[in-house]
């Protein structure tokens, strides 16, 4: 059992009353009978705590509150959320961090890893043996009905032996401190366990928070850990074959950003099933270039979900032959499918005794007291007698069965409350688990300028390296709300914070690459699922979609303004033109527009491990700024400014994409989308507003509209007319509103596509097409360019982009 450790000698907080330590812990009362992080039984500061406390009572109010303001502002730039779901539906909410860390001493945490590194071992030996030769059945150490009747226990991967020779690679455990001080396991995380890149970004947080007191700290760094496991990752693929990958269920699940960020942060490739696809017993992504092997996957989502062939034919989430992969040999997975087995709260009934008969030894972490019930005689002893298992002053009788009844913690460890049959394993009631419910251990968290204390429990990582298991030093810390135990969770309003493991002695500054040993290499640029690129080409094209109706729009409102709703012919026509569209003319601001942004945060939303920071939150502020203005503006004036504010933001956007993002693959196919979509728009104005039946002030509003007014009066010395807007806006190559213009972007940016894609000396049909497009209107004359070959032109557009759909995205 882990021992609480020892704190060296301390006294109270100086007693001078002008103390700022002191004055600052003023109000600080843990709670009676509960163990307490920052205050000692006798009431006196642990020492581990006293450099943080000390610097927040040294801040003042207003400096500690800017601090933490600092750590706030850093996660909204970064984009750090969690999806809140009720009973009508989900949606986006900060992440809800306590600045204040949980701080633990480093001598005490030594001791907690070395019991989590012994457990992560027995949990992998029970894995190997459920899934192998079944002796622990067999023998009666697991009764058959604990393993056959969870539903997380795949018969069909029974027998497959993983490539690497182990099941668990990464796990994760919930850890509590009883009232005498003695950390416990709540529960073992082996199925898809999260939370490590959301410490990760706590840390990032609490180190702008602390910002001229963490470099100075002994605060154990966790990049280590990251690489250590990113190397290990990678030495799984064998022979450099096939690529490493995150499987994530995509961004409706509540821990996505998560998926995305850890993806970045390691350098995999974050891929769905959609983008998967088993050939010949190998399992591969399908990339714009074809099918690109994989040989490693994260998983991150539940098993039963990754292959409705074999497991759950009614899952949409899973790619067709997955397990037949693993069968074959040809993929490792992380952790294997089926490990949420030991996830079962029964099983860990079963560990103290498994641990001696598997590992020799006893638990060093005990678990929270738990005991199966498996048979009806056994149920009725315990529902008959459950207030004289209370633990309390005397020791808990032993149960008169022996199957698997956990030997509790003894008559040093006191609960406050017993919740008995806490979860059933079968629908008939006939397996159950009792396990208690402990009072946690409080840690300190400033409400309304006060440290309060607040129950909490850690979770903390391990991860197997070629050396073994290793485990983060730190984790993220669940804080509860008020004082309810039960409101840990954060869909309950709880918060998250970071953990500080504090070393006696000073921490080297430590980062994710290691330096250089050899001579300096470029990587090439990594693979690009087709479904990354396909969000990334109607991204661009749902941007500029918007943004050459916004510029409608304003035209249509400015001359509201000045006709009012008068029978105008240039209003009705710009009206007509809205309407074709979709978009409600009668609306200010309409829907339809709305719905485009929104469109283009989904699209954005599905490549976030490939899109910047200020990238995503461009694009994110764009559709909120729409949803606001739609609610309150009004037609005229009103709406004609509201398109000015964001048109701005729009530009703003192309302004990042232009001159910040990489030109590599993904960029390609969002330049793309957006000079696909600016050459139909401009198409469409002329077949509109350039006709020669169109009424008076028709050519004005399609110079307007292609935001090229100034260059015309500079062009041209005579008054708009016809052959003046098409030659500006079709047919002159300087001009970046032009059709000509944008397929001249096309034909480059395909060019380079295809080369990059081994079509170095032939023409796809996608770059024919363009070539043909781009010939015909590079000859043509402004007489010649008449509504019809408008139309033929929009037509030849549209095959482009079916064209390249074909060619690179299917």
């Amino acid at each position: 059992m882990a021992q609480p450790t020892q704190d060296r000698p301390n006294t109270e907080p100086a007693s001078d009353p002008r103390d700022p330590l002191r004055r600052f812990l003023e109000g600080y009362a843990p709670l009676e009978g509960v163990s307490d992080e920052l205050m000692q039984p006798d009431g006196s500061l642990r020492p581990v705590w006293d450099p943080l406390l000390r610097r927040l009572a040294e801040q003042g109010a207003h400096d500690r509150d800017s601090a933490f303001a600092r750590g706030d502002q850093y996660l909204r730039d970064t984009g750090v959320y969690f999806r809140q779901y009720s009973g009508s539906g989900s949606e986006e909410r900060s992440w809800p961090l306590s600045h204040v860390p949980v701080v633990i001493e480093g001598r005490e945490w030594q001791a907690l890893a070395s019991g989590i590194e012994q457990r992560a071992e027995l949990l992998e030996r029970v894995m190997a043996d459920l899934y192998g030769d079944g002796q622990l059945v067999r023998d009666g150490h697991l009764p058959a009905e604990l393993v056959a009747q969870n539903p997380e226990w795949l018969r069909p991967v029974v027998g497959i032996k993983p490539r690497s020779g182990h099941y668990l690679h990464f796990l994760a455990f919930e850890l509590g401190r009883s009232p005498d001080g003695r950390w416990f396991v709540l529960g073992d995380r082996t199925q898809a366990p999260s939370g490590a890149g959301f410490a990760l970004e706590n840390r990032m947080a609490s180190t702008r928070i602390f910002r001229d007191m963490f470099p100075m700290g002994n605060v154990e760094r966790l990049a280590g850990f990251f690489r250590s496991f990113r190397d290990a990752m990678n030495g799984m693929r064998g022979g450099g074959y096939g690529r490493v990958g995150i499987l994530t269920p995509g961004q409706h699940t509540d821990t996505y950003y998560e998926h995305a960020y850890i993806a970045r942060y390691l350098g995999f490739s974050l891929l769905e099933c959609e983008d998967l696809k088993v050939q010949d017993g190998q399992l591969a992504v399908r990339t714009i270039k074809g099918a690109e092997p994989v040989s490693v996957l994260w998983r991150r989502l539940d098993s039963r979900f990754a292959d409705p062939l074999e497991l759950d034919e009614t899952s949409a989430l899973g790619t067709p032959g997955m397990v037949s992969a693993l069968r074959a040999g040809a993929l490792d997975m992380v952790n294997c499918l089926g490990s949420g087995v030991l996830e079962a709260r029964a099983m860990m009934a079963f560990l103290p005794r498994l641990s001696e008969r598997l590992m020799g030894a006893p638990l060093e972490l005990p678990n929270i007291a738990t005991w199966w019930c498996g048979q009806k005689a056994e149920r009725d002893y315990v529902l008959a007698n459950i207030d004289r298992m209370m633990i309390g002053s005397a020791q808990t009788p032993k149960l008169p069965f022996d199957r698997g009844a956990t030997t509790v913690l003894g008559d040093n460890f006191r609960a406050t409350a017993y919740s008995s049959i806490s979860e059933w394993l079968n629908n008939d009631g006939a397996a159950l688990v009792g396990q208690e419910a402990v009072t946690l251990s409080t840690t300190p968290a400033m409400i309304d300028g006060q440290l309060a204390p607040r129950p909490m429990v850690v979770r903390v990582f391990a991860a197997r390296t070629p050396d073994g298991w290793t485990v983060m030093p730190g984790g993220y810390a669940r804080i509860g709300r008020s004082g309810d135990a039960a409101a840990l969770a954060m869909q309950a309003g709880g918060s998250v914070a970071d953990v500080w493991v504090m070393s006696d002695s000073p921490v080297e500054h430590d980062t994710l690459t290691p330096k250089a040993s050899g001579p300096f290499l470029r990587r090439g640029p990594g693979l690009l699922p087709a479904r990354a690129a396909d969000n990334l080409f109607w991204l661009g094209r749902y941007i500029e979609r918007a943004e050459g109706h916004m510029r409608v729009l304003r035209a249509y409102h400015l001359r509201l303004e000045e006709y009012g709703r008068r029978a105008v012919p240039l209003v009705a026509r710009l009206a007509g033109f809205l309407d074709s569209y979709g978009l409600d003319s009668a609306e200010p601001l309409p829907k339809a527009l709305v719905g485009q942004f929104e469109a283009s945060v989904f699209c954005a939303s599905k490549v976030r491990d490939r899109f910047s920071v200020d990238g995503w939150n461009a694009v994110n502020d764009l559709s909120t700024t729409a949803r606001e203005l739609a609610a309150r503006v009004k037609d005229g004036d009103d709406a004609a400014h509201a398109m000015g504010v964001l048109l701005r933001k729009t530009a703003g956007f192309a302004g990042l994409v232009h001159d910040n993002m990489f030109r590599f693959l993904g960029w390609r196919f969002l330049t793309i989308g957006r000079a696909l979509e600016r050459a139909d728009h401009m198409a469409s104005v002329l077949m509109t507003f350039a006709d020669d039946s169109a009424p008076e002030g028709s050519f004005d509003a399609a110079v307007e509209i292609g935001d090229s007014v100034m260059t015309h009066r500079r062009r041209y010395s005579v008054e708009t007319g016809r052959d003046t807007v098409i030659d500006l806006l079709a047919l002159d190559r300087d001009n970046p509103r032009s059709i000509l213009f944008q397929l001249d972007v096309l034909r480059e940016e395909e060019a380079r596509l295809a080369e990059t894609c081994g079509l170095r000396h032939e023409l796809g049909d996608t770059g024919r097409r363009i070539l043909t497009l781009q010939t015909m209107v590079a000859v043509s004359t402004p007489p010649q360019i008449a509504s019809r070959r408008l139309a033929r032109i929009r037509r030849e557009l549209a095959g482009v982009s079916e064209a390249l759909t074909a060619q690179y995205l299917s």
